[in-house]
């Protein structure tokens, strides 16, 4: 077997055998097989496409290309959530301590972010002294004592998509359905959850930016889970305008303990109801979604999921404090209110401007090795349907300085655009998936 050969079949439209992918992962995941030929193969398959099939196994011989973790030893069903990205989206600090303290263990692995997006680790290690580098048996073991754990990965896990991203980020074949989902859905595998609820963004902030690609990824996501005998669904949630109204990494921990405390609201409470109860059906703890939204409204009203978010907090080696005064979070030096030029009622922001401007402020990065600033970013106080004045305050920016603010705030006012009529409010969910089919 030699990758010409497998390349010239690609090119011609032809399926690869289980064999076939098997090979090729496995000479991605060990070096043995050169980029060139590497991007050859990802570029017939971005023109050309794969079957269910093929993505099955593409997605399965990545998954076991590097460890699998072993989470049988833990009680009940764990499950994971996964977002493939967005602006001000912090589902994960809100739905997870309230899932766990509805009896559902959430053992997830997250990721720090990169470009537009955030990146949950990074919001985490804005609490004084919290680590997210745990090994394989203290996250084992935090789950197993208090039923949650979001921490980076703790093996080498799907090492074979390493390098396919990286390819993939540097030969235009980044849109490719079969190379997305099997880049997501391998590294769900290999981290070991038996329930997945996947969280696929649409609109100017997302990935897919139409709904119906969106729906599409979701559908392919969810039958190679399903084939790979993991309970999968998906919701396809928008992101046409920042989820929460807070962006940056403090000020985002800052919302989601203002969310478990009872005092906010809004559109990401709502996504993570909706995420985290079909978590908690998926974990045998909910018979139907609205059970199950019931009862993490019951933990939230209860300050369980409050108190459950302390204990991962603790447990991590963090401040809990931070959970009764968020003001022990990070504090920018420079807190400034943005004034609009304009007025009218906000038609669309550009989310990915929304999201660079916070980025260009410190709180994302360019390159992994840029450092974060934790404590800026901004509040946004409207969303899309909102009338807005001349002069109103549509934005708080918290900065490093006052030049950082201005260039910010900048970019804040050329994304967002306005119509002289009334503007409907974005639909947050977009469609629900639960069988690939």
């Amino acid at each position: 077997m030699n990758m010409v050969e497998l390349i010239e079949k690609k090119k011609l439209n032809q399926p690869l055998t289980k064999e076939e992918i098997q090979y090729f992962v496995s000479g991605a995941a060990d070096g043995s097989i050169p980029d060139y030929q590497l991007s050859a193969l990802l570029m017939a398959i971005r023109l050309n496409g794969m079957n269910r099939e093929e993505t099955v196994n593409l997605t399965l011989a990545m998954a076991h290309s590097g460890d699998m973790m072993d989470l049988s030893s833990l009680p009940g069903i764990p499950t994971d959530k996964h977002s493939t990205g967005g602006v001000g989206d912090t589902t994960t600090l809100v739905l997870a301590p309230l899932v766990a303290a509805c009896g559902v263990p959430v053992a997830k692995m997250s990721g720090r972010g990169l470009g537009h997006t955030g990146g949950t680790l990074d919001k985490l290690e804005s609490i004084s002294g919290l680590s997210v580098d745990l090994t394989e048996e203290q996250f084992l073991q935090q789950v197993s004592d208090i039923g949650l754990a979001v921490v980076g990965q703790t093996k080498n896990l799907a090492p074979a998509d390493k390098t396919l991203y990286a390819l993939r980020d540097v030969t235009s074949t980044v849109d490719s359905l079969p190379l997305i989902a099997s880049s997501i859905v391998s590294k769900k595998l290999a981290s070991g959850a038996q329930a997945i609820v996947l969280d696929v963004k649409t609109g100017a902030g997302a990935l897919m930016q139409t709904v119906e690609d969106s729906i599409q990824l979701a559908k392919t996501m969810v039958r190679i889970g399903c084939d790979a005998g993991r309970r999968m669904v998906a919701l396809v949630t928008d992101m046409g305008e920042p989820l929460g109204s807070h962006i940056g990494n403090a000020l985002e921990v800052k919302e989601a303990i203002d969310v478990l405390s009872g005092r906010v609201e809004g559109p990401l409470l709502t996504v993570a109801l909706e995420l985290g109860a079909r978590m908690l059906v998926l974990g045998g703890k909910a018979d139907d979604v609205e059970s199950g939204k019931a009862k993490l409204m019951d933990a939230l009203r209860s300050g369980a999921g409050l108190e459950k978010l302390r204990q991962m907090i603790r447990a991590q080696g963090g401040d809990p404090s931070c959970c009764d005064d968020v003001s022990k979070l990070p504090q920018a030096k420079v807190i400034v209110p943005l004034a609009s030029r304009e007025g009218g009622y906000i038609a669309s922001m550009d989310t990915i401007r929304l999201g660079n401007a916070a980025q260009g402020m410190g709180a994302g990065r360019k390159q992994k090795t840029d450092v974060i600033d934790f404590s800026v970013g901004f509040v946004m106080h409207h969303r899309i349907g909102d009338y807005v004045a001349p002069g109103d305050v549509i934005a708080t920016l918290h900065a490093k300085d006052a030049e950082s603010a201005a260039v910010a705030g900048e970019e804040i006012l050329q994304s967002l655009h306005f119509s002289p009529t009334p503007v409907p409010p974005c639909k947050l969910i977009h469609a629900f998936i639960d069988s690939g089919d």
